[in-house]
């Protein structure tokens, strides 16, 4: 296995953690009261946003040549950073 699809692998695994952990705050979001779900819902609709940003970067990567996906990969990690920092404080502020 090359470098490229290696760390493909890599995000690829980050991406299903991250969106089985938005789906756990959805699945809290519709247990909570009104006034909460509605802070959820913002929150999730926000992340969900940025998942699609981060996936979209992935896939330029996916599309890359081997020479050329070095470069993006900055963009991609600064993308999937964002993220999962934006996950971890809607976490920690629902929990």
């Amino acid at each position: 296995m090359g470098m490229k699809q290696a760390y493909k692998d890599k995000l690829k695994a980050k991406f299903d953690k991250l969106n089985s952990e938005i789906d756990l705050l959805k699945a809290k979001a519709e247990e909570a009261n009104a006034d909460s779900q509605v802070k959820y819902y913002q929150e999730i609709d926000k992340l969900r946003t940025m998942q699609l940003a981060a996936n979209e970067k992935m896939n330029e990567l996916s599309d890359a040549s081997d020479d050329a996906w070095e470069d993006l990969k900055a963009g991609v990690e600064s993308a999937w950073d964002s993220l999962g920092d934006a996950v971890n404080s809607a976490k920690t502020r629902f929990n």
